[in-house]
């Protein structure tokens, strides 16, 4: 099976302490891969590393066989690599439908002084961003909420629509950062589903953080374990659930203490 992300020993260390220690990850087209592991563990920094927000202290990236490594946030997701984060990042001033149309705006042709002074091209591009946009948010079942600020949203919904936003850039891999933090369990059933349904719907790879191991094993067909920013384990869901390493990771006592 091809290769769509190749990430060889990256390495991430502010001043004497290291944060992401020789971090190995290769991910296939289609898969649904967690990261998991306890708070401090380096997960949030490898996604950072990934998308260009941190450049690596060792190590390179490759994304469908092409260097990324060092490479600006914008180029990155340009190249087909999209994020949402741990804390909502909606743009709390503009409405549902103007948060994914500002996904839109990395795909435009237009030069800014044409966007200023609305020239025919980029009339044309908006109008086709919007429409987009709109036909995306029906979609994802936020089409009643198209004309309402972000932050007015349902706070499952504000998930939702950074999802959205992030998949208005048209990626072939998602990095999803806690994507059910804050969501109670009906709502995480909910997440779920929407996750393995955007995966056949758009095509992709999805590389997700999660603590919420309901979801984790849910969805997840491989499982990489951080800790102490240390890869200790990967495997199926059953086997991480089992590996000893794990659990005294996550618990502080050996299997069966």
């Amino acid at each position: 099976m091809s290769e769509l992300l190749r990430v060889e020993g990256l390495s991430m260390h502010f001043g004497g302490l290291v944060a992401v220690s020789g971090f190995h990850l290769n991910l296939t087209p289609g898969e649904i891969v967690g990261l998991i592991g306890p708070n401090g563990a380096g997960k949030t920094t490898v996604f950072n590393m990934i998308t260009g927000v941190y450049r690596p202290t060792k190590g390179r990236l490759f994304f469908k066989k092409e260097e990324i490594t060092g490479l600006r946030p914008d180029q990155i997701t340009y190249r087909g690599i999209a994020r949402t984060f741990q804390n909502i990042r909606l743009f709390p001033n503009l409405t549902t439908l103007e948060n994914v149309m500002v996904g839109h705006h990395l795909r435009l042709g237009s030069t800014p002084m044409g966007a200023i002074l609305r020239m025919p091209r980029y009339q044309r591009e908006e109008k086709r961003m919007r429409e987009e946009s709109e036909e995306l948010l029906h979609i994802l079942g936020l089409g009643q909420y198209m004309n309402e600020k972000a932050t007015s949203l349902p706070y499952g919904q504000q998930r939702r629509l950074e999802i959205g936003r992030a998949l208005a850039t048209k990626p072939n891999l998602l990095l999803l950062d806690e994507p059910a933090a804050g969501m109670n369990p009906a709502e995480g059933v909910l997440l779920m589903e929407f996750i393995q349904r955007i995966r056949q719907d758009f095509n992709l790879t999805i590389l997700l953080i999660e603590h919420d191991m309901r979801v984790v094993m849910g969805v997840c067909e491989r499982i990489i374990v951080l800790d102490y920013g240390v890869t200790i384990a990967q495997g199926s869901p059953r086997e991480i659930q089992n590996d000893p390493r794990v659990i005294k990771a996550y618990l502080g006592v050996e299997n069966g203490a």
